[in-house]
């Protein structure tokens, strides 16, 4: 029976909905986590912990478990798993990206590095040692700027500055994220700050999939809200694209150049860009699909979804279509409003009264410490509508939304 190896993080979303793809396939499948489950060792198998920190390691572990369960794929399903299915992948002999491409991916420095190199626009860049003096820093960068972490997803620790001091803070509120348990966890990657000159524009996001070398677009969604700063907490995703044709190819062709700048070959493609005047600013390129429960608005061919094209891709399986279906959808990535504990959500019934809203899920369990951007890295839940236009999609995101009342209780000091 073919079997596919799924490299999961206990902390995504995504397990439920890569599972269902791979029963609907009728592939055995095996989940790679980076903690032991419980039941582990009489799963015959379907599990397996792997080291997902030490990627060496991590990839010896991984042909170690295929020499007993050999394996048709390795998929991983978030950037923390792209780097160790690419090495596992080579080191098995299956189809993959080269590690060092995804590994550029993965560093927003490096990755800003060859997409300038390539003559891709590019904003003015420079790398701070978490050491650094950031007052001296200051003084030579243009303002407004854009301070980031070099490896961290969800907008995490990302901060506009338009001044020298609202520079320093900001580099010491990224420095403290660094310091956290499960950043330091990243070794390099939280030694140094990314600083690069703020991008003007509406944003967009396309989904892609690489066949050797060749892309097919997805879906590309506007992103209506305004993501001025000082944080860039993102929330409504649209598809299709209102842009003009002419602006959704340019978009596309810039696509085609950061993968090929980056070296990327096989398998999901998640870009953000920027659109101005002068055309699009690659502000993201990673190799994996998008996060969170956001693929549930996107349907392909006959209704088959976006793991499940995933999952075809990657075991070499037939795939009938891969035009998205024609009805507008949106997703809210709802955000979390302040810190504190969630006491209760209310209003749901009311949310998903509105035409066109068709799913509210929370994923914040009540009583849980929840923290905002740009310390925070989770989202309060999902909204999810379909309506006939874009613009209607977008209209009953917004109202189902304001329907909500978020009660968070102020976190008493322990």
């Amino acid at each position: 029976m073919t079997r596919l190896l799924l490299l999961i993080p206990t902390t995504s979303y995504r397990v439920t909905d890569f599972l269902e793809a791979a029963h609907r396939l009728g592939v055995e499948v095996a989940v790679g986590s980076n903690r032991r489950q419980v039941l582990e060792k009489y799963s015959d198998g379907r599990t397996v912990t792997l080291n997902f920190r030490n990627l060496d390691k991590g990839a010896a572990e991984i042909v170690d478990y295929a020499r007993a369960h050999p394996l048709k794929a390795v998929v991983p399903v978030d950037d923390d798993t792209a780097v160790l299915a690419a090495k596992a992948s080579a080191a098995l002999g299956l189809p993959h990206n080269l590690p060092a491409s995804v590994e550029a991916a993965r560093n927003k420095h490096r990755l800003r590095t060859l997409l300038a190199e390539a003559g891709l626009p590019s904003p003015e860049f420079s790398l701070l040692p978490v050491q650094d003096d950031p007052v001296r820093a200051a003084r030579e960068v243009t303002f407004p700027c854009v301070l980031k972490p070099l490896a961290l997803s969800a907008s995490r620790g990302v901060i506009r500055a338009d001044d020298e001091a609202a520079f320093v803070t900001a580099f010491h509120r990224i420095v403290k994220i660094l310091k956290q348990p499960d950043v330091a966890a990243l070794g390099e990657l939280a030694d140094h700050i990314l600083v690069e000159g703020y991008i003007p524009g509406a944003e967009v996001t396309l989904e892609g999939l690489l066949d050797r070398g060749r892309l097919n677009v997805l879906a590309l969604f506007d992103k209506p809200d305004p993501l001025e700063g000082p944080y860039f907490e993102e929330t409504i995703y649209v598809t299709p694209s209102r842009l003009p044709k002419t602006v959704q190819q340019d978009i596309a062709a810039a696509t085609r150049r950061a993968v090929a700048a980056l070296g990327l070959q096989d398998g999901p493609i998640h870009a953000e860009f920027r659109i101005n005047d002068h055309g699009p600013w690659a502000i993201e390129i990673a190799a994996r699909s998008i996060g969170g429960l956001c693929s549930r608005v996107l349907r392909f061919g006959t209704g088959i979804r976006l793991e499940e094209l995933i999952l075809r891709h990657a075991l070499g399986l037939p795939i009938e279509s891969l035009e998205r279906e024609r009805r507008p959808a949106g997703v809210m990535m709802m955000p979390i409003p302040r810190a504190g504990i969630l006491e209760e959500v209310r209003g749901v019934k009311e949310a998903l009264e509105v035409p066109g809203a068709t799913e509210v899920i929370i994923t914040m369990p009540m009583g849980q410490k929840v923290t905002p951007l740009p310390e925070g890295n989770k989202y309060l839940g999902f909204l999810f509508a379909r309506h006939d236009t874009p613009e209607a999609v977008e209209a009953a995101l917004r109202e189902a939304h304001r329907r909500i009342d978020v009660v968070i209780e102020p976190a008493t000091a322990s």
